[in-house]
Order: C-alpha cells, then structure tokens, then sequence
C-alpha cells in the first residue's frame, strides 16, 4: 500500500467539502477524500458533518452561504436532499434521491446522484442477462437504475413486505418497465421457496440490506439458498464490513464471484470529486487504500 502524500496545511484559503448523515462519524469518506485532496493538491478539506434532519435545511443554506464546494449525502437524508436542492439531474429526480451536492453558478446546490456510477463500476464488462436484487430500500433504486443502463434482460426485485414492494416497483415503471416483483417469505423452502429458482437462473445477485452489516454470521440468504447459485453467478454485496460478509463468504465457497461495497464507495465518492474540482483523472488507488487503511485490511 503505497504511503499517502501528505495533506497541506490548512490555512484561510482552504475550502470545505464534506458529508452530511446521522449518523456519520463511522464514514470512511472523510479519509477516502482527503487522501484524493492531498494527491490532487487541492486547497480543500472533508468534513463528516452530523446532522438531525430537522436541521438540514437550514445546514444547507449555512454551508451555501460559506462557500462549501460540495457535499455528499447519506442516510438517511438523500430523499429529503433532493427535496431541498435547486435543482436536479435527469437521474436524481429518476431515482427521487442525492448522494451529491454540487455548487450551481450564481448559488444554490445542484442535486445528483453518483451511486449508480460507483455500483456500475466493478461490474464493466459483466455478460449477465439475468439479474436479482434483494431489497426494495434507497438503495435498490439505485442499483435498478444501474441494471437498467446494463440492458439485461430481466430483473427481479425481491422484498419481504409487499407493502414495501409494490410501491417500490410502481414509483419504478416509468424507467424500469420490465421490473419482476418476488414475494420474499425468508422461512420458505423447497419447491415453495420462489427465490430459490430466481437464484438458480441469475447471473447477478445485488444485496442491497443491510442484513450481514457489521455482523460476520448473518446472510440475507440461507446456506441452502446460496448453494443453488451457479458458479458462474456474481454476487454483489453493497456492505463493504465485515470484509468479506456472510453472503460474500458463502458465495465464494460456492465458486461465485464475489463484490463488496468497498469498490462502489471509491468509485461514487471519486465521481463525486470530479464534479465539484472540474478534474477528470482522480486518485481512485490512493482513495481506495485510504479506505482499506481506516478498515484495517488489506
């Protein structure tokens, strides 16, 4: 791991950038970022911001007024986000959430999304037709919009609350028309268990809960489910700790290809950067090995 450069004095001139969330002082973005700051040479520090959403209003329009040069947004304010932004992309008010704000000429915050570049990035090229995701939250959006721009053939989505589910695929039908809806019964088995013919035929599992956050025994999916998967299946996983997840653990064992969450942080957080700095080349090893350090793994 090469030994990160080191960051410049901050002085009256430095501007800030940073993360709002609430909770938010776990975020690895604070050191992901700053390790890019540095390499890039930037004048700028990252802040984790923590903020109560009956305050993110008003923080908003404090951190226009001081001349930040752009935020990210996380749990769970990205829905409220894009509600308060001056304006939005054609993505962010497809998927009705921000993960980024971005200074707009003459003022005010412009709301995008970089999640679906971040996920899509460890998947090019990925030859699946066939795809599963598991959950129906924030998050699955984001993940949809990706396999949507992938043109696979058919995506499932499954949930365990239809109350959840059926919204979720209805706010999706204007951009994603194709969606499959999985009632997910965690208790069914056999011939009565529909994930398990779902997972039989997918070339790519996407779990989009959090179940397997921060614990190293628990799966969204059983021992026996996971052992349905065909080797040639990728399973992607978009919680980054434990290194590797339940899911990620068996899946492996199962000869399937396995994805963290790691990589689709760097990647939105460096798309992210991009957008505010104006700098296409960005220092994704140096972000990723920031990252890899406040984990302490390799």
């Amino acid at each position: 791991m090469a030994t990160p450069p080191t960051a410049p004095a901050i002085g009256g001139g430095t501007a800030l950038v940073g993360v709002l969330g609430d909770p938010v002082r776990h975020s690895l973005s604070p050191a992901m970022h700053n390790a890019a700051i540095a390499e890039l040479g930037l004048d700028w520090a990252y802040l984790a911001l923590p903020v109560a959403a009956s305050d993110l209003a008003v923080v908003l329009r404090a951190l226009a007024a001081i001349d930040c040069r752009g935020l990210n947004v996380t749990l769970p304010h990205k829905q409220a986000a894009a509600g308060l932004a001056d304006a939005l992309t054609p993505l962010a008010q497809r998927l009705g959430a921000v993960n980024t704000l971005v200074r707009r000429e003459g003022g005010g915050w412009l709301g995008t999304n970089t999640d679906v570049e971040g996920f899509l990035a460890p998947l090019r090229p990925l030859a699946a037709r066939e795809a599963l995701v598991l959950g129906c939250g924030g998050s699955a959006r984001a993940v949809v919009a990706g396999l949507v721009d992938l043109g696979l053939d058919c995506i499932r989505v499954a949930g365990r609350d239809a109350t959840r589910l059926d919204p979720f695929i209805r706010s999706c039908a204007d951009w994603a028309p194709g969606l499959v809806p999985l009632a997910w019964d965690p208790d069914s088995t056999g011939s009565a268990d529909p994930l398990g013919a779902a997972l039989a035929s997918a070339d790519l599992v996407v779990n989009t809960t959090p179940v397997g956050m921060a614990s190293a025994e628990r799966s969204p999916l059983r021992a026996d489910q996971i052992a349905a998967l065909s080797p040639a299946t990728t399973v992607y996983d978009l919680i980054y700790t434990p290194r590797p997840t339940a899911l990620l653990r068996l899946a492996h064992q199962q000869g399937c290809r396995s994805i963290d969450g790691l990589e689709m942080l760097v990647q939105q957080g460096a798309a992210s950067l991009r957008l505010w700095s104006g700098l296409q080349e960005m220092p994704v090893v140096a972000m990723r090995d920031a990252a890899l350090a406040r984990l302490g793994g390799p």
